[in-house]
């Protein structure tokens, strides 16, 4: 079984850097095509080890787990963040340059 090991990006609705960007899922990846359902339209397919996902407090231990199971996984690197400093202040700065006021 191919898993992929990864950290999850924080959602719209999260504000800090908490949440699920703290945990690492493991997920497996789909054995099988999805394929649309002749009644309905949707899509679905036969393989249900696509709706399992396994949290983790750290990499090492996903790791561990896949390695004890006998998974083939594969670690996405982590996102970084660059975060520039802002100041309220520097809203009202007398020498900030400001493009299209003529």
């Amino acid at each position: 079984m191919q898993v992929r090991i990864y950290r999850p990006a924080k959602t719209a609705m999260q504000s800090g850097r908490s949440g699920n960007a703290k945990s690492w899922v493991l997920e497996y990846e789909p054995a099988a095509p999805k394929r649309p359902d002749a009644l309905m339209g949707w899509l679905g397919s036969n393989d249900t080890t696509c709706q399992v996902r396994i949290k983790f407090a750290t990499q090492e231990e996903a790791v561990a787990f896949a390695k004890r199971k006998g998974m083939d996984y594969q670690v996405s690197g982590e996102n970084s963040r660059d975060q520039k400093p802002k100041n309220y202040s520097d809203n009202f700065r007398y020498d900030k340059l400001e493009f299209g006021r003529f």
